[in-house]
């Protein structure tokens, strides 16, 4: 009877722990437009705080849609999407009408916009008592192109449009609002929810489905109901220990769902095996599918070729393991993605690269195309590329973004990583890092530690912190892990010199920190026999020394394949034997690939470019060491032909970069330079420079840039006879100084820059502010105010002047078709610096000048422009000047066409000459269409 007892009293207690849980009912109608959505909601809520509640908050998330300056618009404005910040009111989504009431008392909410609604309540709620909301209210859907969810033409998607308390604030005390980061809020909350529909729609979500039009059920993550008259398809697993309804918010081909029947019973016995259990149902949207979709598999099309990497059936395999792998995680675990997102991703990253050890050992990053042959031949294995494995690329994408130093910490707040750092940090490093400590423990007991750590803290709240800890209790070695999370990765381990004693190797390994990290040590003979040696290296200590049997060993490795993500690998290899004994061999390539770290590379390749009319074609080789990704040391060497002058010219630079990881600098550069080129016909100019540049560090997800320039610059240049006899300057040094500030983002895009310049007979000092703002989707407005002030100035000529509509190009800084052209149409390119006016206004200016520039959009890819402007010469009044026309923009920011109208000149179509009035830009620059194209990623 005692035992009884005290079984009914546990039981009792049980219900009560269990019944903690906010319980939501709701019953749903849409307009006859389907833009309208009329609920009708019962909260049933729980005080899980530790303190009285007086208020209760919901989230309003479909505000977040309402107006412009929401969080979630700017985010979208972050990458590189308009969309939403220009949508037309009835796009918009909002909340329409709200009543709500606290048992009887009615409760007002002044501002239905907020993204956050605080409910007062009648009377204290004590902690572990609950309190019953009913609320009445309208929504207005958006449309679905801004983030997936909303109302397309072809179906309704909702999640997060209904009012929810937020579950990772039991107090109500901070406010939360929404990027659109599929992070859960409302998580293990019971549901209850019907929709009023016509009988021809379909429904899907993740809950549980009772009939048609009604869903029932618990749910760890945020339901998503996708409704539409198409009857989307449904795979149903049953295997011996696996029964699992995966529905799909999109159409499937006959081949890929031929091919998903086959893989995703694989797939789901694979993660069950290492991660615990497989939910009974899953769904799987179309948003859900593009985000976590195998990246790098796709078949690339140029022009009317297509090039496939993997099969279908091998795309099919790679895209879904991944899908399936986080959409389980994402349902078993429940955590706050802002700070553990790094948790989930990791987890899914571990996975992929389990799979991929088993079923992709050997396939390669580029997959099948460098088998691709064109005219015979295979180019693409002349790479490096080629043999890289697929599974290397976790590495790979790490070390890419930390070689430029805009990586971030592993435990960064989730909504201030780049897109690329999402991917290469929070996923590919963490799951590197899981994956090394399984290599290091067993992957067995890593597996082991992973699964009762979900499975125990099934159904409630985790802390990623807390798994780190367990993982470190079972396996010491990987006690680093907890600090490491918490700093920018700079971790480099070297090959020192080894020595040879008798029949054994004494290797010395240094490392560059104070962890106790343990390093993987691979010898290599001839033959191509492989041994593996796990080394723990000291706490505090820099160097170990590791003797091992020398027998045949030729190779020695550190961290192989990129297991461990270390910032350097260069220094990961040496030969025990032959001419490279204890040091790097050399290789020679033709053309940039991804870096092979056991050699030095030299990259050498042919260059053909157009340079200016003096030169013509250029036709030389670049010898430089920069593969695809950045380095410290750079060298560049690049001798040239010119066809137009018959002459030997060229350019080279040398560069050390210095990064470091956590300060206020992003890079600081050191480096000299020099060219030898032509400026006019049979006169040549030669350039010698030492510079020194800061990049201030920025956020990665941030479009502005800040940073500091020094540069010391020595020219020499060949005088024609008139030249010489106006006593002009063949010789000459000037020093620079200026400060940069840039914001590209999308709607109001800005910068400012100041300089000053000097030589012994002039300084001066030189400010520039630029505005675009983009007022509808395609059409700026452009505003820039340039003012240049001469503190001294006693040269001898107009060389070192202020243009007005010409630049004086006497740096040799400006890409000018024709230096020193003063008729025809290379004397017509438009450089906008300076005054920047674009008809020919004469002179140039030698005191001061303030110039300011307009240009707005008119239609399709034609603007109006004005420049107005005050300037003042020694020994003369001040002057003003201005002009206006017409700019046709056939390739924004660098293919531009000005024709001039009406100016202080006059009415300029008027003109006999008008032909000759009409200005161009022409700017051809790779770099600077490559850092146009990947804004929004880093």
């Amino acid at each position: 009877m005692k035992k009884i007892s005290i079984c009914f009293i546990l039981f009792l207690g049980f219900v009560r722990i269990a019944a903690q849980k906010d319980s939501i009912f709701i019953d749903a109608r849409f307009s006859e437009d389907k833009r309208v959505l009329n609920i009708s909601q019962r909260l049933v809520y729980y005080n899980n705080s530790g303190n009285d509640l007086n208020v209760i908050k919901l989230l309003n998330w479909i505000s977040a849609y309402n107006k412009r300056g929401t969080s979630l618009v700017y985010r979208k404005l972050e990458d590189r999407n308009s969309d939403l910040h220009f949508a037309k009111p009835e796009q918009l989504g909002k909340l329409l009408e709200l009543e709500i009431k606290n048992r009887e008392d009615s409760v007002s909410i002044s501002n239905l916009s907020d993204e956050n609604l605080y409910i007062p309540l009648p009377q204290s709620l004590k902690p572990g008592e609950s309190t019953q909301i009913e609320l009445q209210y309208q929504i207005q859907l958006p449309d679905k192109k801004f983030t997936g969810y909303g109302i397309s033409g072809q179906d309704i998607a909702l999640k997060y449009f209904f009012l929810v308390p937020d579950h990772f604030d039991p107090d109500n005390s901070f406010k939360k609002v929404y990027y659109d980061i599929e992070e859960s809020v409302s998580f293990n909350t019971y549901w209850n929810v019907n929709f009023d529909m016509p009988s021809d729609y379909f429904i899907q979500s993740g809950l549980p489905q009772v009939e048609a039009h009604l869903f029932r059920g618990y749910l760890n993550s945020d339901p998503e109901f996708l409704i539409s008259k198409i009857e989307y398809p449904s795979i149903k697993i049953n295997t011996k220990d696996i029964h699992t309804d995966i529905y799909f918010g999109y159409n499937l081909t006959l081949q890929d769902k031929e091919n998903l029947e086959f893989y995703l019973p694989l797939h789901l016995s694979f993660i069950k095996d290492r991660m615990g259990s497989i939910p009974d149902k899953l769904f799987i949207s179309n948003k859900f599918r593009a985000n976590e979709d195998f990246f790098g598999n796709n078949d690339i099309h140029f022009w009317k070729f297509r090039f496939q990497l993997f099969s279908n059936a091998e795309k099919i395999d790679l895209d879904y393991f991944g899908i399936i792998a986080k959409k389980i995680l994402d349902e078993n675990i429940i955590t706050d993605k802002q700070d553990n997102h790094w948790f989930k991703n990791g987890l899914k990253s571990y996975l992929e690269i389990q799979y991929l050890k088993k079923f992709y050992p050997d396939t390669k990053l580029l997959g099948s195309l460098p088998e691709t042959r064109i005219f015979g031949v295979k180019p693409l294995k002349l790479f490096h590329a080629s043999r890289v494995n697929l599974i290397e690329r976790y590495g790979l994408a790490y070390q890419y973004i930390a070689a430029q130093n805009l990586d971030q910490k592993i435990n960064s707040t989730y909504t201030v990583l780049s897109n690329f750092n999402d991917m290469a940090i929070s996923s590919f490093e963490t799951g590197s890092l899981f994956n090394y400590s399984a290599e290091k423990m067993g992957a067995d007991r890593f597996e082991a530690v992973a699964k009762n750590y979900i499975s125990k803290n099934n159904d409630q709240q985790i802390h990623a912190q807390d798994f780190l800890k367990e993982l470190a209790e079972k396996e010491k070695t990987t006690d680093y892990l907890a600090s490491f999370f918490q700093q920018k990765n700079r971790v480099n381990f070297k090959l020192k010199r080894f020595k040879r004693n008798d029949d054994s190797l004494h290797i010395n390994i240094y490392k560059n920190t104070p962890l106790d990290i343990p390093v993987k040590l691979d010898t290599q003979s001839k033959n191509g026999e492989r041994k593996s040696y796990w080394v723990e290296t000291p706490e505090n200590d820099h160097i170990k020394t590791v003797t091992i049997p020398a027998q045949d060993v030729y190779k020695i490795t550190l961290n192989d394949d990129f297991i461990f993500p270390e910032t350097k690998y260069r220094d990961n290899f040496l030969y025990a034997k032959g001419l490279f004994s204890n040091t790097k061999k050399i290789k020679l390539k033709l053309l940039k690939d991804i870096p092979n770290p056991e050699y030095n590379e030299i990259y050498i390749s042919p260059r053909i470019r157009f340079s200016n009319t003096y030169d013509k074609f250029l036709f030389g080789i670049n010898f430089k060491n920069q593969s695809l990704f950045d380095q410290k040391f750079l060298y560049s060497i690049t001798p040239m032909y010119s066809s137009g002058t018959g002459k030997l010219t060229g350019s080279g630079a040398v560069s050390y970069s210095i990064l470091p990881a956590e300060s206020i600098i992003r890079s600081l550069t050191f480096g000299v330079s020099g060219s030898y080129f032509h400026y006019d016909y049979d006169l040549s100019y030669k350039k010698s420079s030492i510079f020194s540049n800061i990049n201030f560090r920025k956020n990665p997800r941030s479009t502005v840039s800040r940073g500091i320039s020094l540069s010391y610059n020595y020219f020499e240049r060949d005088l024609s006879p008139i030249m010489a006899a106006n006593r002009d300057y063949s010789r000459y040094n000037l020093w620079s100084a200026g400060y940069g500030y840039t914001d590209n983002q999308m709607i109001h895009e800005k910068s400012f820059s100041i300089s000053a310049q000097g030589m012994k007979d002039f300084n001066k000092i030189t400010a520039e502010g630029f505005y675009r703002w983009e007022f509808a989707p395609k059409q700026k407005l452009s505003l820039r105010l340039f003012a240049g002030y001469f503190i001294n100035n006693d040269t001898r000529n107009n060389t070192f002047n202020y243009g007005i509509s010409r630049v004086s190009n006497y740096s040799f800084s400006y890409s000018l078709l024709g230096e020193s052209a003063t008729g025809g149409i290379l004397s017509q390119q438009f450089i906008l610096a300076d005054g920047g006016f674009k008809s020919f206004l004469p002179g140039s200016v030698n005191q001061w000048i303030t110039s300011f520039n307009v240009d707005s959009s008119v239609w399709k890819i034609f603007h109006v422009y004005a420049d107005a402007g005050i300037y003042k010469n020694k020994n003369a009044s001040t002057e003003f000047i201005w002009d206006s026309g017409i700019k046709v923009k056939l390739i924004p920011d660098f293919l531009e066409i000005y024709f001039p109208i009406q100016s202080s000149l006059g009415f300029e179509p008027s003109f006999k000459d008008y032909a000759k009035r009409i200005r161009y830009t022409l700017v051809l620059n790779l770099g600077a269409i490559i850092n146009a194209a990947r804004r929004g990623w880093y």
